[in-house]
């Protein structure tokens, strides 16, 4: 009786495509990002009188991601910051609005030592801040150029979709501003963010569960 060996070539055809998504990992192509979390403003953006407080809620960034290699890629990205007066500070508001262009680095495959699931991302760019300020300052905008870097930490729930972690310092390029006519209410510094989020794909995925 010749032996049936049908299932076995099965198994074998099955182990190979799965073997082969997970290597290709189509989901890493095209990723979406949202996130939420704080931000602090350095003091030295501001004119005497202003200061923000140490912890400011919200920001808010969205992004689109493209991987070009496994650790290689760009993404487009915008964020949206309010900051408002600290104690000791004349009373303002300030929306902080920001869209970057960015490098992405994934060398999560070469650190042997991280635990299953967990990744890290670098990433930083140039790109272009606006300051608005509210209330009686609202006259007071500006914008500059800025650069910004960061770090994400992620942990993958399954093959589409991680929630992440990320730390990234703005750092502007304003001229100085007139403090009387331009400087109250607005901020001319560098900005540090904290943010919580999720990361999933746009890609898609035939074989994921």
């Amino acid at each position: 009786m010749t032996p049936n060996y049908r299932p076995l070539i099965f198994a074998v055809v099955c182990a190979l495509i799965t073997t082969l998504s997970f290597a290709q990992r189509p989901t890493n192509e095209w990723k979406a990002q949202l996130a939420l979390g704080v931000n602090n403003a350095s003091s030295s953006g501001f004119v005497a009188g202003f200061e923000s407080k140490s912890l400011n809620f919200p920001t808010v960034n969205l992004g689109i991601q493209h991987m070009f290699k496994k650790q290689l890629g760009a993404k487009l990205d915008f964020g949206f910051n309010r900051f408002s007066s600290g104690e000791a500070s004349l009373e303002f508001k300030t929306n902080y609005t920001r869209i970057n262009a960015q490098l992405v680095y994934d060398p999560t495959e070469a650190l042997v030592f991280l635990p299953q699931r967990i990744g890290i991302v670098a990433h930083a760019g140039p790109g272009y801040s606006i300051i608005k300020p509210l209330g009686n300052y609202s006259n007071n905008d500006l914008s500059f150029l800025n650069a910004m870097a960061g770090v994400e930490f992620h942990y993958g729930l399954s093959q589409t979709l991680s929630v992440y972690t990320d730390v990234s310092y703005i750092m502007g390029f304003a001229n100085d501003f007139d403090p009387v006519a331009e400087g109250f209410g607005a901020f001319n510094g560098d900005l540090l963010t904290v943010t919580f989020g999720l990361t999933f794909s746009l890609s898609g995925c035939r074989y994921c569960d």
